[in-house]
């Protein structure tokens, strides 16, 4: 029996602008924008109710955030960054390895990082012919400091990470493929007595995941490593004079392919494993 003075309300808003809030912070973290998008769908569609609003908010939500990441574009040599080119055109010797990167704005960088990237692809293209150069996660457009998660130091427009170059099983060059459908996680293993710091330790809070279970799931591709090679060397060597100062790669696999430098690094054992990409920055 109910109580008098006592409200026994369902807490149905409460828990409406939870998920809300909810959403709004995961689009935030995954572009940055999106957030913001996601507010405006909200505020635009105010005059429904209950399904229909649900409708409406996920409707204006797309266009919406695609204007956004337009305008963001444009907005983002505002902040000192510039987008990394997305599609694969005529003649054109580096993209983006996927739409995804774009459409979640993690493809922008400083002016001299791009300028540095567009010239190692220039370079690869020049060394092997028919060799395209892929790039990964770059950063957001906009604010340092913002981190590009999973990344911890993405945060600055300073930091970019390139694909590997692959061959197929019969030893051919793949041009603009990967392993794994994003370029990340096909983890490169090391090789009986190669360099191993990690090799023994537990760390309780670590990002140096190992993803067993997902290797097998990737293409049976290997390693091409005469190019992976040579875009490390021209990076650790050419690179220098366009501002490349860390170039982070797993001391194994840097062992492998024979190459060493001052701006080769290890970027430790609590950090994500760096035998899957190259990852570059350039100095401030």
């Amino acid at each position: 029996m109910k109580k008098p003075g006592v409200s026994f309300a369902q807490p149905r808003p409460l828990i409406r602008w939870s998920v809300h809030a909810a959403i709004v912070i995961l689009l935030t973290a995954l572009t940055q924008i999106g957030g913001l998008a996601w507010l405006a769908a909200m505020l635009l569609s105010r005059r429904f109710r209950g399904t229909r609003r649900a409708i409406a908010v996920l409707a204006m939500f797309v266009p919406l955030y695609g204007l956004g990441s337009a305008l963001a574009s444009v907005a983002a040599p505002v902040f000192g960054r510039v987008p990394l080119p997305c599609l694969a055109e005529q003649g054109a010797t580096m993209h983006m390895q996927s739409m995804l990167y774009c459409v979640l704005n993690r493809q922008y960088v400083v002016p001299e990082l791009k300028t540095a990237a567009l010239a190692l692809a220039a370079h690869m293209n020049s060394s092997f012919p028919g060799t395209t150069t892929l790039t990964l996660d770059g950063n957001f457009p906009f604010f340092d400091g913002f981190a590009l998660l999973p990344h911890l130091s993405h945060s600055d427009g300073r930091k970019l990470d390139i694909a590997f170059y692959y061959n197929d099983v019969a030893g051919v060059f793949r041009d603009g493929e990967t392993r794994s459908p994003l370029g990340y996680f096909a983890f490169e293993q090391p090789r009986e007595g190669a360099a191993s710091p990690c090799e023994g330790r537990d760390d309780v809070v670590t990002m140096r995941w190992d993803l067993a279970a997902l290797q097998s799931l990737w293409s049976p591709m290997a390693l091409e490593e005469k190019r992976t090679s040579e875009a490390i060397r021209w990076l650790s060597d050419e690179g220098r004079a366009y501002g490349i100062a860390k170039i982070f790669v797993e001391p194994h696999l840097a062992e492998r392919l024979g190459v060493s430098a001052e701006t080769i690094k290890f970027q430790g054992c609590r950090a994500a494993r760096h035998d899957d990409h190259i990852h570059i920055q350039v100095s401030k």
